[in-house]
């Protein structure tokens, strides 16, 4: 019975990525995550759908996604309330004009991971969260609390984002890493959909130098990163 149990908590726990990893792989072990929503209602609903259709897919009908990206962020504020409180606004802030005008439904992510490493859930993997030009569709982001310069990404934040994306390589089909700054160099892959041409990443975020320190400790998951530029 006791095997029979085990068994099945395994069949539960990594069903997802049945007979995708290779006999040198196993599963990574589940780090603690926090769940704390941000507003998804009906109108947050409509909103994302309207988003993609315009930029994916005129026909698109729920707000469901296939993860094969992981995108990183950092979040430019300074604490993990400051940015659920933002990411939980449904309407994108008037002042950022660029922004509103290619979609009303604001901003979010995925997780967020604080200074110290902890991790929260805002948005369900498989639900479509607006962190990423072109590749809204396909990814899971992740924001990590920090801009880069005066509140520099920690040491911490490498070892759970490291753990949180082994720990979602094992659940789904992940097969790029890359940074938000690295976004813009997926133009012309298949998992790439942007209608408008002019709609752009710009972003730097989360760096190159935080992305180096965590891919350093992933190289086992093969993960690609960007193109390289031609």
């Amino acid at each position: 019975m006791k095997r029979v149990l085990t068994a099945l908590l395994f069949l539960l726990t990594w069903g997802p990525r049945a007979g995708l990893a290779g006999p040198e792989q196993r599963p990574a072990e589940i780090p603690v995550i926090i769940d704390r929503p941000i507003r998804f209602d009906e109108e947050r609903i409509k909103l994302t759908l309207e988003y993609r259709r315009v930029h994916q897919d005129a026909a698109a009908h729920d707000t469901g996604i296939t993860p094969r990206v992981i995108v990183l962020h950092y979040t430019g504020g300074t604490s993990v309330q400051s940015t659920w409180a933002y990411f939980n606004r449904l309407k994108a802030e008037a002042s950022r004009k660029s922004l509103l005008r290619a979609g009303v439904v604001n901003v979010s992510a995925h997780f967020v991971v604080d200074q110290d490493g902890t991790i929260y859930r805002l948005v369900p993997e498989t639900t479509m969260a607006r962190h990423v030009i072109g590749l809204n569709h396909v990814s899971i982001g992740v924001e990590n609390v920090g801009n880069g310069k005066t509140l520099p990404l920690t040491d911490a934040q490498v070892t759970a984002n490291v753990a949180l994306i082994r720990y979602l390589a094992g659940r789904y089909a992940i097969t790029h890493l890359i940074g938000h700054q690295e976004a813009d160099r997926m133009r012309g892959h298949a998992y790439y959909l942007e209608k408008d041409p002019g709609y752009r990443n710009t972003h730097g975020d989360p760096g190159s130098g935080f992305m180096a320190r965590v891919r350093a400790q992933l190289g086992d998951l093969a993960l690609e990163g960007p193109p390289a530029r031609p």
